[in-house]
């Protein structure tokens, strides 16, 4: 299923490289072409078995990127300060193991030693420039041997699991596992998958990818918050793990289009599939840029239920993923028996 796979794998908002590398060797080995932009998107045209239309008329995405860090500076003491990349969890952030730049150097996240702070600094909220990361350097010349000014760091966490999987980067590598998912079967309609970079920075791989292939339809597959913790009333919860796949009525970028909306329902019912509505958080998605491309695209989002997104260790359920991937295909077919917009 890919998920733990892509998950081990680093790949901040602006190196994905290494998850495209990946994308790629699969790609190659089932036969499928692909190409890539200047920006880093990765695309896979497909050509349905049973369908003479263009394979830009229908756009699936992905993001491949995930939350991080950037070393922004280096200490004479050989401790790395760093800028966060997206929007990281700040409160997850002490004490997790992170692997850095290209050799992977291993390091942790540190902070002033509990046992020093005095009783009003724990209770304070600890801010980035009060962290820093501890690669075990005894001086900053010893720590420009391992890394450098600019290195990206990624969590460092080995996925595990197989109906409750825990990991890193699930948002989005259970979308771009999806799409591969979805590329291995022989569904009658053409489309393109695209695995997009630079989402959780702004969208901007995202916008590239809709501009390009001006699709007339579509669907961004997503990794969606799943706030169904004590902590939180039942009215708060965006969605919930274990019913299934989540469609977005609307957030803080896009109001799905009702006709993309309309035809993702029937289908689950159709199927059997079950699903939920994402209830209105205010973030962001790729469809929201998809959307307003040049002359407007009909745009959906369809999402895995997940939670503690954004922070070093999220958790999701297989079966929900399984269901959002049928719910995928089952549209890809409905396209092609009426249409991209009927």
């Amino acid at each position: 299923m890919f998920i733990k796979e892509l998950s081990k794998i680093s790949g901040v908002s602006g190196d994905e490289s290494r998850v495209r590398n990946y994308i790629k060797e699969k790609l190659s080995a089932w036969g499928i072409e692909y190409y890539t932009d200047s920006i880093g998107n990765l695309y896979a045209p497909c050509k349905g078995s049973g369908s003479e239309g263009r394979e830009t008329d229908l756009m699936l995405s992905a993001h491949m990127d995930e939350v991080g860090l950037l070393v922004a500076s280096i200490e004479k003491s050989g401790h790395l300060r760093f800028y966060t990349v997206g929007g990281v969890d700040r409160q997850a952030l002490v004490s997790k193991p992170v692997t850095i730049g290209s050799n992977e150097v291993k390091g942790v996240i540190g902070a002033k030693a509990v046992h020093l702070q005095k009783e009003e600094e724990r209770k304070k909220e600890l801010k980035t420039e009060n962290l820093y990361i501890d690669i075990g350097a005894g001086s900053k010349e010893e720590a420009e041997k391992s890394v450098k000014v600019g290195d990206y760091a990624a969590f460092l966490v080995e996925p595990s699991g197989e109906e409750l999987i825990t990991g890193k980067a699930m948002d989005n590598r259970a979308g771009c596992a999806a799409l591969l998912e979805i590329l291995r079967r022989d569904l009658p309609y053409s489309f393109t998958a695209v695995f997009t970079v630079q989402e959780e920075v702004g969208c901007r791989g995202g916008t590239v990818a809709s501009y390009r292939l001006n699709p007339r339809a579509a669907l961004v597959v997503e990794t969606t918050g799943s706030f169904d913790t004590p902590e939180v009333e039942e009215k708060e919860y965006s969605t919930c793990l274990g019913k299934g796949p989540a469609l977005t009525l609307m957030d803080g970028s896009v109001i799905t289009h009702p006709r993309v909306l309309e035809r993702l329902i029937s289908v689950a019912e159709e199927l059997g599939v079950p699903y939920q509505f994402r209830r209105y958080t205010g973030s962001f998605t790729e469809a929201g840029v998809t959307s307003f491309s040049r002359e407007g695209v009909l745009s959906g989002v369809v999402s895995t239920p997940c939670r503690y997104i954004h922070s070093s260790t999220s958790m999701l359920r297989r079966s929900d993923w399984e269901h959002l991937v049928e719910l995928l295909g089952g549209f890809i077919r409905s396209v092609h028996e009426k249409g991209v917009a009927d």
